[in-house]
C-alpha cells in the first residue's frame, strides 16, 4: 500500500506534503507582496467565465435591446389606435 501512496503523492507523502506546505507560504508571501488576494484570483476567474458566456449571448442581448427601443413607441401608438378605434366604433381589425 505504501508504494500506491508513493506513486500518488509522487514521492513520501509526509514529504510531499511538506513541500506543498512550504511552496504554498512562499507563494502567499510573494501574492500578498504584489497586493494580490485569493479572492481576486477567484473574482478574475469568474469574471473571465462570465465574459465567456455572454459573448454566446451578446446578439440576443442586442436584438432585445433594439425590441424594448420599438417597444416604447409601438405599443403606446398600437393601444392609441385601437382605442380612438373604439370610440368611433369602427370594429375592424387591421
Amino acid at each position: 500500500m505504501n508504494n500506491a501512496l508513493d506513486r500518488f503523492f509522487g514521492g513520501p507523502p509526509a514529504f510531499v506534503i511538506l513541500r506543498l506546505a512550504l511552496l504554498s507560504l512562499i507563494l502567499g508571501l510573494v501574492l500578498h507582496a504584489f497586493g494580490i488576494s485569493p479572492y481576486d484570483i477567484f473574482d478574475g476567474f469568474r469574471r473571465l467565465i462570465e465574459r465567456i458566456y455572454d459573448m454566446g449571448f451578446e446578439a440576443v442581448e442586442l436584438a432585445f435591446r433594439y425590441f424594448i427601443m420599438g417597444a416604447v413607441i409601438v405599443f403606446p401608438v398600437w393601444i392609441v389606435m385601437r382605442l380612438l378605434k373604439t370610440a368611433r366604433g369602427d370594429r375592424h381589425d387591421g
